[in-house]
């Protein structure tokens, strides 16, 4: 399959930013989940600004990761590979099917968890606190799902080996 030279180029660009997204979120995770995350550890974030910059940070880097493998990373790999791009379920159905996801059910409820966190967590620290901590469970479906959506893209820039005359 040949690629044109705006996806090649577009999908190059996706692959370095996903990578980043990764490695900036397991960071944070990894900071912010040192210890578990309660609701006690919930009630310091007026107090804590280091908590609450990590807390923000999480939240920031899931959403950009989830954004960008659903909203635009799978519908561009999904393109270069001749599979037409839909709505999100649709898309999520095909990654799971080409096996870049494990699950579209389990895709779908990080989209939501994302905006869960996002929009409640100021209000309801109970809402707040199972939210990060559900958050914390899904980076590693986030981590795997863009490596495999990585590995896709590289193996469609990866011009094949040229065969010598015999």
């Amino acid at each position: 399959m040949t690629l044109s030279p705006a996806q090649h180029e577009r999908l190059t660009f996706l692959c370095r930013v996903t990578q980043k997204e990764i490695h900036h979120l397991q960071d944070t995770d990894r900071r912010l989940f040192a210890d578990l995350f309660t609701i006690e550890a919930a009630r310091k974030i007026e107090t804590d600004p280091i908590l609450a910059e990590r807390l923000d940070a999480f939240v920031s880097r899931f959403g950009r990761l989830q954004d960008n493998l659903g909203d635009k990373f799978l519908p561009q790999l999904l393109s270069a590979m001749a599979e037409k791009s839909g709505a999100a379920i649709d898309n999520l159905d095909k990654a799971e099917r080409l096996g870049w996801i494990d699950s579209a059910e389990t895709g779908l409820e990080i989209r939501k968890l994302r905006n869960q966190m996002v929009h409640e967590y100021i209000e309801d620290l109970v809402i707040l606190t199972s939210a990060l901590q559900t958050g914390h469970q899904h980076v590693s479906t986030l981590v795997a799902a863009g490596q495999s959506m990585i590995a896709q893209a590289t193996r469609l820039l990866t011009p094949p080996p040229t065969q010598s005359p015999t």
